[in-house]
């Protein structure tokens, strides 16, 4: 049994005894889908540009633009509590 809590990404629950528990983090989905925590902890995102009107971009552009970059220094505190890290 899930109830809201005072946060928008928390949820309190109730163990076996009916006793409410500590509030869980929740991810947020949408960050779970743009960001990649690599191995040694370093958060990876595709780099913006690459969607449209790719016809009049030049091939050396679409080249530059492909591939994915480490998030900004300051946009990773935001982005690992979005996650759940």
């Amino acid at each position: 049994m899930k109830a809201a809590a005072s946060g928008p990404h928390l949820t309190t629950q109730t163990n076996q005894k009916g006793r409410k528990t500590m509030p869980k983090m929740k991810s947020h989905s949408g960050a779970g889908k743009r960001f990649r925590v690599t191995g040694s902890g370093k958060l990876r995102r595709q780099k913006s540009g690459l969607r449209h009107h790719l016809e009049y971009k030049s091939s050396k552009v679409t080249r530059r633009l492909s591939g994915t970059e480490e998030v900004a220094k300051a946009d990773r505190k935001m982005a690992k509590r979005l996650l759940g890290k």
